[in-house]
């Protein structure tokens, strides 16, 4: 699922991830391995769509929202400062999947981007693992007590979504 998540999906993929180790602490570390790998693996394919994309969509994008001239002073300051994006895009909820993109976009070197990514990518799944592993008694306490307000309000956060999505 973190490979979609990577390409094509705006959800976290902790939010793939809570369930099942909150349901089995034991699959933890696979799970974060998995989300991980798939969240690399993600990144890889949407870099290539930014790459491959570039000479018809990117161009005219250029074009007709910006200029060229612009689009240079964003590759010298994405190359400047593209270690720092890639991590700050890394280990917060900004979609993972832009930064992919625009890094292919912009012809960024793929070595550097993957090994930051995977870097800072599994730092933040395994930090959410291990947390979740930890207090997963609390976690399922929790789920207990309020699974119908959770619930309800999972469906209304849903809906919500769907509503900006089509109003946008």
């Amino acid at each position: 699922m973190t490979v979609f998540e990577s390409i094509f999906l705006f959800i976290p993929p902790e939010v793939f991830m809570t369930p099942a180790i909150v349901a089995n602490k034991k699959r933890a570390i696979p799970i974060t391995v998995a989300a991980s790998l798939g969240s690399i693996v993600g990144g890889f394919i949407a870099y290539l769509i930014g790459l491959w994309l570039f000479d018809s969509v990117g161009v005219w994008l250029i074009e007709h929202v910006a200029s060229m001239e612009k689009f240079e002073l964003t590759k010298t300051m994405f190359n400047k400062y593209g270690i720092m994006i890639i991590i700050l895009t890394a280990v917060t909820p900004v979609p993972y999947k832009l930064l992919a993109i625009c890094a292919g976009f912009l012809n960024y070197p793929i070595a550097i981007f993957l090994g930051v990514s995977a870097i800072f990518r599994t730092g933040r799944f395994a930090l959410i693992g291990f947390l979740l592993w930890c207090f997963q008694e609390k976690a399922n306490e929790i789920v207990r007590k309020y699974s119908w307000q959770l619930t309800v309000g999972a469906v209304i956060f849903a809906l919500l979504g769907l509503l900006i999505i089509t109003i946008i």
